[in-house]
Parts: C-alpha cells; sequence; structure tokens
C-alpha cells in the first residue's frame, strides 16, 4: 500500500514537474505576444477617441442643422399661411366683384 502511494506521488510529481518546464516556457510566450500588442492596442484607442470626438462634434452640427431647418419650415409656413390668407380674401373681394358685375 506504501509502495502504491510512492507510485502514485511519483506519479504526479512528474506531471507537475513537466506542466512546469513546459507551462512556463508558454507562458512568456503569451506574455511577450500579450506585451507586443500593447502599442498597437494603445494607438487603436488613440484612434477610437478621435473618432469619438469626430462623431461628437458631427453630432453636434447635425443637431443644429436640424433646429435651424425646423426653424426655416416654421417661418416658411407661417409666410404661406399669411399668403394663403391674403390670397383667400382677394378672391373672395374678385367673386364678389364678378358677381355684381354679372347682375348689372
Amino acid at each position: 500500500k506504501v509502495e502504491e502511494e510512492g507510485e502514485k506521488e511519483k506519479e504526479l510529481y512528474e506531471k507537475f514537474q513537466c506542466y512546469c518546464k513546459t507551462g512556463g516556457g508558454e507562458l512568456s510566450a503569451s506574455i511577450s505576444a500579450a506585451e507586443a500588442k500593447v502599442p498597437a492596442v494603445g494607438s487603436d484607442i488613440e484612434s477610437a477617441e478621435g473618432k469619438l470626438a469626430q462623431t461628437k462634434e458631427d453630432l453636434k452640427t447635425a443637431q443644429a442643422d436640424r433646429v435651424a431647418a425646423k426653424e426655416a419650415m416654421a417661418e416658411a409656413t407661417a409666410i404661406r399661411e399669411k399668403e394663403a390668407a391674403a390670397f383667400a380674401a382677394e378672391k373672395a373681394e374678385a367673386d364678389t366683384n364678378i358677381g355684381a358685375l354679372k347682375k348689372a
């Protein structure tokens, strides 16, 4: 029984040693790869921040243009309503005059 436990311990120790020898290399390779990516990720972040700032500026411009367009539409609608009322008044007067001329 003691020999069996010793064999199991030996197998576990060998597996652990194998892991330590190969795992350390893999870990350092992974760290090196991640460190190589750091500058690229940093420049990607800076680029994204620049795009974000540009997009925010574009949004502000678009909102200002939209407000100006709504104001222009409201002004044009008011002018057209005023012109329509003036036309209706002139038409009513003209119709009255035409009716009077027909009776005469």
